[in-house]
């Protein structure tokens, strides 16, 4: 979702988590993104849900430390929005000229967004081209607009803009989470696929059909939450929990109590993914082909197998740095923050590809 829009050299990327705030800087390289800096820091700050004054200023406190310790060398910034933030639905109209259409689309809109529609921030991208004759054809054409609709409130863009002038940075554009991971993890892939994005505190499920993100899901349901569960079983901290997860996952380990107790919270994301998916073939929709999985999660051992075993879909975690140019001695280290960063890949690249 594009809701502010300028151009320059290099541009950041930056997602601001609950659990942590990611930042990657690229520039275009001869027409392919290159890697120019990265960071992140695990002190996220949940500001959309307290709007205070102090937190805000506690964000953009720390902003300004991941940004001053990574180097970076650009003010423009490409943020992001949340799913949960967001309104998303997909309309269809008739065939009309684009005056006509924008507002039809604005009136269509009223009756899918739970909000007046003056207290939005409203974007809409049509998913399907259609050429010239069709869009002058008369009322008697059987062709439709399938029109992506998208809605912020227009606090949440104020609390951003306030946030990024503070960490002085230039907010240049705001989009939501999931057509960054769409960028970054799909690119132009037509095919139909599931993005499954395991955050600290919150996972989204996503469906992107010929590259458009058409339908997403978000729960209260993370990394944060298997942690935890583990701390509490087995009565250790939080810590020592968080390396447990790490280093065991889904192995099978002496009485098995560990993996038990990963497996119950990742019922939990199985039943969502499920939902999800019946939901979206109930529409007559396409079958999905298979699962990419994200987020700080993404590397539990055994995880994509674990799925793809549960789904009867081909799972594989995947690689945000695939289209991008970067040191081949930074490959491991890339490789495995790739799954943390894959918005924030997205994000920057959003104005250099």
């Amino acid at each position: 979702m594009s809701i502010l829009s300028f151009k320059e050299k290099s541009y950041l990327g930056v997602d601001l988590g609950r659990g942590s705030i990611k930042v990657v800087e690229m520039k275009n390289e001869k027409g392919k993104p290159q890697l120019v800096t990265y960071g992140y820091i695990e002190k996220g700050i949940d500001f959309i849900k307290d709007d205070s004054e102090d937190k805000i200023k506690q964000a953009a406190f720390y902003l300004k430390e991941v940004c001053q310790k990574s180097r970076v060398a650009t003010s423009q910034v490409i943020a992001s929005l949340p799913g949960f933030s967001v309104f998303s639905a997909v309309i269809n109209l008739p065939v009309m000229p684009h005056k006509e259409l924008v507002s039809a689309i604005y009136w269509e809109a009223k009756k899918f967004i739970p909000l007046p529609i003056e207290e939005v921030v409203l974007d809409w991208k049509i998913l399907e081209n259609l050429d010239s004759h069709d869009v002058q054809k008369n009322g008697n054409n059987k062709k439709n607009f399938k029109i992506l609709l998208t809605a912020a409130s227009r606090k949440l863009v104020k609390k951003y803009l306030e946030l990024f002038k503070l960490a002085n940075l230039e907010l240049m554009s705001l989009e939501t989470e999931v057509f960054a991971l769409t960028r970054s993890l799909i690119g132009y892939d037509p095919s139909t696929i599931m993005i499954c994005d395991i955050g600290a505190k919150v996972s989204d499920v996503i469906i992107v059909e010929n590259s458009i993100p058409v339908l997403n899901r978000s729960f209260n349901i993370g990394g944060e939450s298997i942690t935890k569960t583990i701390a509490s079983n087995l009565n250790i901290d939080f810590k020592r929990a968080e390396q447990f997860k790490v280093d065991i996952g889904l192995n099978s380990q002496g009485d098995g109590v560990i993996p038990k107790v990963i497996e119950d919270i990742l019922t939990s994301i199985i039943n969502e993914i499920n939902y999800t998916i019946e939901l979206y073939q109930s529409q007559g929709a396409k079958k999905i082909e298979k699962i990419i999985l994200t987020g700080g999660s993404a590397f539990l051992p055994n995880l994509s197998s674990y799925f793809s075993e549960i789904t009867n879909l081909k799972t594989l975690i995947g690689d945000p740095w695939s289209r991008v140019i970067y040191p081949l001695e930074l490959k491991p280290v890339l490789e495995e923050l790739g799954p943390r960063l894959a918005v924030a890949i997205g994000l920057a690249m959003r104005e250099v590809v």
